[in-house]
């Protein structure tokens, strides 16, 4: 009966030392926080590893975007000129200017913000007066032709131009923006003048080369439009039967208004988000 009760007794107190020296449960952690690893632990004699940069303080990944150089003034693609012209123009080798009032035109078409392409086209009208006596030319001499007046006669004078050439402006200033232009090409005068007996005309014409060299200047109303004032030198030659070939030196000035075209501003990513800077 001992043995039994003496064994019992042993298993029982086995039990009961396993139980006391068997470790405590920890609990698992929460998911938001990750287990310290022996690494990071303060007793492993290593420094803590330093938190990596949020992506705030790191350039590469920050979501503000990263300031740029802003573009230049735009410069129109192409520009429509036209308006009213006067010359001071003697195209008959007369020995006297006539003061001629007409129109021009032209279409520029901007390769870059400082030359473009210009298409150029005018005509200046009015009267010219030719001094009557031996010498008429270009018109023939009386009894040939035998004007209307003395001392000189009038002759209603036209001439036009078709020219071509570059133009180079200066596009610095927002409001003005100075240009010079350089111009070849063709030109024709035509010249009609009354005689005797009343009712009978004679009429001269000839071609010949043309040249412009000027400057001017743009002043900005507003993105499409301006106004332009130009002045240029306008180098004619003629070749009439009683002058032959001969060079006119002119004075040609203009003003009209300028028709730009505008370009559409591409939206930039910023203005879609409005991302604060």
């Amino acid at each position: 009966m001992r043995k039994p009760v003496g064994a019992l007794a042993t298993i029982a107190v086995l039990c009961a030392l396993s139980w006391s020296q068997a470790p405590a449960q920890v609990p698992p952690p929460e998911p938001s926080q990750a287990p310290a690893s022996s690494q990071d632990s303060p007793a492993s004699g290593q420094a803590p590893t330093p938190n990596p940069p949020s992506s705030n303080q790191s350039g590469a990944t920050s979501s503000i975007p990263t300031p740029t150089k802003p573009p230049g003034p735009a410069y129109p693609l192409t520009e429509l000129f036209a308006g009213y012209s006067f010359a001071q123009a003697g195209f008959f080798n007369a020995g006297h200017w006539a003061q001629l009032s007409g129109w021009n035109a032209s279409l520029s078409l901007n390769l870059d913000r400082w030359i473009g392409l210009v298409f150029d086209g005018g005509q200046v009208f009015g009267e010219t007066q030719i001094p009557t006596g031996a010498i008429q030319a270009p018109f023939p001499n009386c009894p040939q032709f035998c004007p209307l007046t003395s001392p000189t006669f009038n002759a209603d004078t036209r001439e036009y131009n078709i020219l071509f050439g570059a133009q180079f402006p200066y596009r610095k200033h927002e409001r003005w923006t100075p240009f010079g232009e350089l111009l070849f090409g063709h030109d024709g005068v035509r010249g009609i003048a009354k005689s005797q007996p009343p009712g009978g005309y004679v009429s001269e014409v000839s071609g010949g080369l043309a040249l412009v060299a000027g400057a001017g200047a743009d002043y900005r109303i507003n993105e499409r439009y301006a106004v332009r004032i130009k002045a240029d030198y306008l180098q004619t030659r003629t070749s009439f039967a009683l002058i032959g070939k001969a060079k006119q030196d002119n004075l040609q000035v203009s003003v009209g208004l300028v028709i730009r075209s505008v370009k559409k501003k591409k939206r930039r990513l910023e203005d879609e988000t409005g991302v604060e800077q």
